[in-house]
């Protein structure tokens, strides 16, 4: 991989852009980009320091690997603009529900293809990236765009049949926990804490508890347990969030994605 281009320059693609780039995984000047919204397009380039192209060809000629960032239902439209300017190149795709099976009814295998499902904290290195096992890239080229995207995350390779469960949780569930930032900042504001100051320790919380549970390896429930003292303050409040049904309602946010 020489250079990157991206298709689309939204939400997540910004964060990925600039989660390379920032990590120095790739030189900005490497980095390219096009989406029809030219200002916008320019402004961001002005921000994260890649280049922009006004079109679509301008793109494909300047980048051999490209990143289909567009919004999924734009996706058959772009590759016949494209045609037979993506022989030879590698398709990086992060659009939901376009996987493997699905781009091999629409590209011709003159074009190398990699699914991969983000999330939004590749933006600050903390995101997850998970690769779809059914791939046809190179082998050397599917391990250097995996450590591309291991800059900004932890990679995770999973069967094509697990990667919607995969893609739910990781890349839904940011949403989720930032609700419950929301939530327990409220209850601290209620009782007297400034917002700012609220969301800052809360977040900090959350991520001191998630890398606790990644450097020891040990059960959630273990350590929740390590937590709650007999007749202590944590297990009233655990109590609570049972009574409440926390977990039944983190279980059937996930049921309502993948059951629809």
């Amino acid at each position: 991989m020489q250079t990157l281009g991206f298709i689309g320059m939204g939400n997540m693609a910004q964060a990925l852009a600039e989660g390379f780039i920032k990590a120095g995984a790739i030189d900005k000047a490497k980095v390219f980009a096009f989406a029809p919204n030219q200002e916008k397009l320019q402004k961001n380039s002005t921000r994260i320091g890649f280049t922009p192209c006004a079109t679509l060809a301008d793109l494909a000629a300047a980048a051999d690997t490209l990143v289909m960032a567009c919004k999924p239902y734009q996706i058959e439209s772009v590759l016949a603009d494209l045609g037979n300017k993506l022989d030879g190149k590698a398709l990086i795709s992060i659009a939901a529900g376009w996987d493997y099976a699905k781009y091999q009814q629409h590209l011709k295998t003159a074009t190398r293809l990699q699914f991969v499902m983000p999330n939004t904290p590749a933006m600050v290195g903390e995101g997850v990236l998970l690769f779809e096992e059914t791939n046809s890239l190179d082998a050397g080229e599917r391990a250097e765009i995996m450590q591309l995207f291991a800059a900004v995350g932890l990679v995770q390779e999973l069967p094509s049949s697990l990667m919607g469960i995969g893609g739910t949780v990781t890349g839904c569930g940011p949403a989720f926990v930032d609700l419950m930032i929301e939530a327990y900042g409220d209850a601290a504001v209620k009782y007297g804490m400034k917002r700012a100051d609220a969301y800052r320790l809360i977040s900090q919380m959350i991520l001191g508890s998630a890398k606790l549970q990644l450097a020891t390896g040990e059960h959630p429930g273990v350590l929740k347990d390590n937590v709650c003292s007999p007749a202590g303050t944590t297990i009233r409040g655990v109590t609570a969030l049972e009574e409440n049904g926390f977990r039944n309602a983190c279980i059937k946010s996930v049921e309502a994605i993948m059951e629809r």
